[in-house]
């Protein structure tokens, strides 16, 4: 039952995430409000792999859609004729497919986001424009101390821990959803076809 759930209701969620998605990718081009930094390429370079705005977002979008329609239409019922028996069929390969294809998108603005925020700003410190982060392997995320390294953009810290972090989660969830439908389609294509019977009339 959970699984009838998660693979006929829950892709509706997936739209919203992925709108998210591309609101936050895009606040990430913009710290604290100020537009100069993009535009001089000032930027961490994990902003610049669209992956919140093409994969989590419009990929997406266009992805759910095309699920919804495939579950709608794709079902087809044929009668028997002469037989009391009528065949529903519902083939569920090509939805797993695509559902699978959703996995791939989501995965790789998961894996993206994960790396951006692992690699930590960039920023000017002292030294010029640079990744004072980069070789922690995430470990500045709790050394607070350190993250006073970065001069410019301000908090800008506090700015890609945060977005990034809800890209992941927003990514993850997605992985999730797709990964359940996949999941219950393969189920349905091995069991095979949905029979009804149907009782004759009585005398």
């Amino acid at each position: 039952m959970f699984l009838t759930n998660c693979s006929e209701y829950s892709i509706l969620a997936v739209i919203p995430l992925a709108v998210w998605s591309i609101v936050v990718n895009i606040l990430l081009y913009f710290p604290n409000g100020v537009n100069t930094y993009a535009a001089n390429n000032q930027l961490t370079n994990y902003v610049w792999y669209f992956q919140g705005i093409c994969f989590g977002g419009i990929l997406m979008i266009i992805l759910s859609a095309v699920l919804l329609l495939v579950d709608f239409y794709k079902c087809s019922s044929t009668c028997c004729a002469g037989k009391q028996l009528c065949h529903i069929q519902c083939s569920k390969l090509e939805t797993a497919l695509f559902a699978l294809l959703g996995v791939l998108f989501s995965g790789y603005s998961l894996i993206i986001s994960s790396l951006g925020l692992s690699q930590g700003p960039y920023c000017r410190t002292d030294t010029g424009w640079r990744y004072p982060f980069a070789n922690t392997g995430g470990s500045y995320l709790t050394d607070y101390p350190s993250w006073s390294q970065c001069l410019e953009p301000a908090k800008v810290v506090e700015w890609n821990i945060i977005l990034f972090s809800i890209l992941i989660a927003l990514s993850a969830l997605q992985v999730i959803i797709c990964l359940c439908k996949a999941t219950y389609d393969v189920m349905v294509v091995f069991c095979g076809t949905h029979q009804i019977l149907a009782q004759p009339d009585p005398i």
